[in-house]
């Protein structure tokens, strides 16, 4: 699965202004509700602060991949969003994160929610990617980097 097939352009948002980790995942799961029929905003976000309660998702490097599964969910939805200041995520570098790629997956499947996470993750890895995202200066700017 690519990053194209699951991140549409209005769920991509550069400097947003969230002050905590829990405002960052409102903030998700109220784009994220925009796509998705039939699961309501509440029922997003507690998919993601479940998992955070498993275990940060702060990956280090100023980065957090939030995930969630939801039962009902037809199809992968994403959210990038930058932060314009980075905030304390709880990251495994103990570093605060301004980069958040959100995803979330049908319940039934794990396995794809794995490799999707993956490919996500090496695409963060580069130096420039994170730095072109950092500098974006438009929710636009923001969808070219990560397509």
């Amino acid at each position: 699965m690519e990053i194209k097939d699951v991140l549409h352009p209005d769920c991509t948002l550069c400097a947003v202004q969230g002050t905590s980790k829990k405002r960052i995942l409102e903030l998700i799961s109220n784009i994220a509700s925009k796509h998705i029929v039939d699961i309501d905003q509440a029922t997003i976000l507690a998919s993601l602060m479940n998992r955070e309660k498993m275990g940060s998702t702060g990956i280090g490097n100023g980065i957090a991949l939030p995930h969630g599964r939801l039962k009902d969910l037809k199809k992968v939805v994403a959210v990038v969003m930058t932060n314009d200041t980075p905030i304390e995520f709880d990251a495994i570098d103990k570093q605060p994160v301004d980069i958040f790629f959100a995803i979330l997956v049908p319940e039934e499947q794990a396995n794809e929610h794995l490799g999707t996470l993956s490919v996500i993750a090496a695409k963060l890895t580069d130096k420039d990617t994170l730095n072109r995202m950092r500098a974006a200066q438009s929710d636009e700017e923001l969808f070219k980097v990560m397509n």
